[in-house]
């Protein structure tokens, strides 16, 4: 990896409950599993062309199950993905498959899509930020050194431990980011 000087600020962001709109179901968020149920939330375009106008680099980290569990399919995904970059300017899709008993290494809230993204794109983590709407997204934040926005969407869950930021959309956090405000 490069030194930290030539390496670029990142802002890695959830997809459902952050860009997309999560179904929810007894209070638990779920994903989208096919195009038509997906539905873009209000400012994700601005917040993306904010960050990219003062030099964030916006890189898309999702747990997607439903491919292991049979409920979707990677294609499927990948189609979602596709419309979501072409309605948002995203460009950097990074994707775990598996479920949790699979015991990987990119799963949410461990760290391996973070540190992917970041050796592939020249990434600094400790200068980049997480936007997430769960615990394992915030965990992941913090175990790879990043700073983390947290959209309370009221889930039934376990909530995640500080520090973080509590924001209500991406837009906002994005904002404060670019603003200086965390």
């Amino acid at each position: 990896m490069r030194r930290s000087g030539n390496l670029k600020k990142a802002v890695f962001l959830d997809r459902d409950g952050v860009i997309s709109q999560a179904l929810i179901d007894d209070g638990r968020p779920y994903s989208p599993r096919k195009k038509e149920e997906l539905f873009i939330l209000t400012g994700v375009s601005e917040a993306v062309e904010l960050l990219l106008s003062h030099g964030y680099l916006p890189v898309v980290v999702t747990n997607q199950p439903d491919i292991a569990r049979g409920f979707t399919t990677f294609e499927h995904v990948s189609e979602m993905h596709k419309i979501i970059s072409n309605r948002t300017g995203l460009q950097h899709f990074y994707v775990c498959v598996h479920d949790e008993q699979d015991k990987c290494q990119c799963r949410k809230p461990k760290t391996g899509m973070l540190t992917n993204a970041a050796r592939e794109l020249s990434l600094n983590l400790n200068e980049s930020f997480l936007v997430g709407d769960r615990w394992k997204d915030i965990q992941a934040g913090q175990n790879a050194g990043c700073h983390c926005f947290f959209i309370d969407n009221g889930y039934l869950e376990k909530r995640p431990e500080p520090p973080f930021h509590t924001v209500v959309s991406l837009l906002e956090a994005a904002s404060y980011i670019t603003e200086g405000k965390c």
